[in-house]
């Protein structure tokens, strides 16, 4: 079972305040972490958490304002002078191969590592090794992606009793089965997995917002996810303001996170303005219960359904 968690290094909207840094999510998928949006000062959000920075394979920006992107120059340079030799993957809307270029330009630094630039647009889907990142357009004031990372299906469970009785002997042939692989019992019976599994069950999926005004697309593109991360600039008292700005209210998140059937919806890009976080969760709680406010630094992990 590959481990799935995710770590809130930065929480805050647009500037940093003493209890939440600007915007940066950290998934960590076995080994591998993958990074979304890198706000100034994710670096040291980093040092302060229990992840490494070197083990980032591939980080996706929201869009470009500043407070979701400012942090790459740092931790791109911090990288190398930690001595980095991978290469490092960076995917974002149109105008991410131009804006990679220039923060690599900046001053004296040139990178010794390869740094490889990616451009989405809404509704692509990039394949790795057992999960995809899939793309939605929000609706914010400027180009911006939602992302969604939904792993691939797994195999049925093994109906060990069903095997024994088709004339499969326990050991390896077993494995192979479970691996989706067909087999011939020395009598020249053939096995197909489809004998023995159960049906395919549902990888573990997670979406991230971005900043965004509420929008339908939404509530298809999460549907029945394991966690749902929306923007909740705003309680709703400040709904026209919201809207002015290209942000979601916490009550509006959770209208859409309902809506969409997700088992648990987290808050983020919270405004400067709230001190007490709680304001937003019992906005939020009127129409979704299972709605949180993330601290900084908080890791949840997102266990595989039976």
């Amino acid at each position: 079972m590959t481990q799935l968690s995710i770590i809130f290094l930065g929480t805050g909207g647009s500037w940093p305040t003493v209890q939440r840094n600007v915007t940066s999510l950290a998934i960590k998928r076995g080994s591998e972490i993958l990074l979304f949006d890198c706000g100034e000062g994710t670096q040291r959000q980093f040092q302060k958490s229990n992840l490494s920075y070197m083990q980032i394979s591939k980080i996706f920006i929201t869009h470009f304002h500043g407070d979701h992107f400012l942090g790459l120059p740092g931790l791109i340079q911090t990288m190398q002078l930690n001595d980095r030799n991978e290469p490092l993957h960076i995917y974002g809307p149109k105008g991410m191969e131009d804006l990679t270029s220039r923060l690599l330009h900046l001053g004296y630094f040139r990178p010794n590592y390869e740094i490889i630039p990616h451009e989405l647009s809404a509704g692509d889907a990039v394949d790795f090794e057992g999960y995809s990142i899939q793309t939605l357009r929000t609706a914010h004031n400027i180009p911006a992606l939602a992302y969604c990372l939904i792993e691939v299906e797994r195999p049925g469970k093994f109906n060990k009793p069903k095997a024994l009785e088709l004339g499969v002997p326990e050991g390896p042939l077993f494995s192979k089965l479970q691996h989706g692989h067909s087999v011939t019992l020395p009598s020249g019976k053939v096995i197909t997995p489809d004998m023995i599994l159960g049906k395919k069950r549902k990888g573990r999926k997670i979406v991230i917002s971005g900043d965004t005004r509420p929008c339908e697309e939404m509530i298809a593109f999460s549907k029945d996810a394991d966690v749902l991360i929306h923007e909740a600039t705003f309680a709703s008292e400040l709904e026209d303001i919201a809207a002015g700005y290209g942000h979601t209210t916490a009550a509006q998140a959770a209208d859409i996170a309902k809506k969409a059937g997700v088992e648990q919806l987290f808050l983020v890009h919270i405004s400067p303005r709230y001190l007490d976080h709680r304001v937003l969760e019992d906005d939020a709680r009127t129409l979704f219960k299972k709605s949180y406010v993330p601290k900084d630094f908080q890791e949840v992990e997102i266990k595989l359904k039976k």
